[in-house]
């Protein structure tokens, strides 16, 4: 922990933006307790807000809210503060949006579900330097199972429309969603 206050530096400023509240509480404590001075915000124009009235020297940025795409959010950092450390989280992990996200100015892209561990590693990581692996890394079933239940949630738990959009049979996701979440 002392370890990780010395990396922060002077400004310990961060923007955490995500429009998943709970998350956001949660991610806001942990970072708290590693030495950050964290504000929060559950939208893009709340995020610019802060961004251009306070530019913080470290942001998690969700990149899929409410109100439009955290990379905006991302643009205005690097304007008003070119040294900020930006990271990039997503429960759609895809190339062309780590590329987009980097591109822009993100210092690096996590997919959710990512721990404080995870995201403060890759804020303080320095130089070509990359953060050390997880230590306990979700398995292919799960992060399966994961994807799943996000979109079986964003589908209001509709299974004919969640099959359909995961390009699945009807059947085969009901017995995927009557299981036990895999470790």
């Amino acid at each position: 922990m002392a370890e990780e206050l010395a990396q922060i530096g002077e400004d310990k400023t961060l923007l955490l933006l995500d429009d998943d509240e709970p998350f956001l509480r949660r991610l806001a404590k942990a970072m708290e307790k590693r030495g950050f001075q964290v504000e929060t915000a559950l939208s893009v124009a709340a995020g610019k807000a802060i961004a251009t009235a306070r530019p913080p020297a470290y942001a998690v940025c969700d990149l899929r809210l409410g109100d439009g795409n955290g990379l905006d959010v991302v643009e205005v950092l690097r304007e008003k503060r070119p040294d900020c450390r930006v990271v990039v989280l997503t429960g759609y992990g895809a190339i062309a949006t780590a590329v987009a996200a980097v591109k822009i100015g993100a210092t690096d892209y996590l997919s959710k579900p990512a721990d404080a561990t995870d995201i403060t590693n890759a804020l303080l990581a320095t130089g070509d330097e990359l953060p050390p692996p997880p230590e306990n890394p979700m398995s292919a079933d799960r992060v399966r199972w994961e994807h799943i239940q996000r979109v079986y949630e964003l589908c209001d738990r509709n299974v004919s429309e969640t099959a359909r959009r995961l390009n699945m049979h009807r059947r085969t996701l009901q017995r995927i969603l009557a299981k036990r979440s895999p470790r």
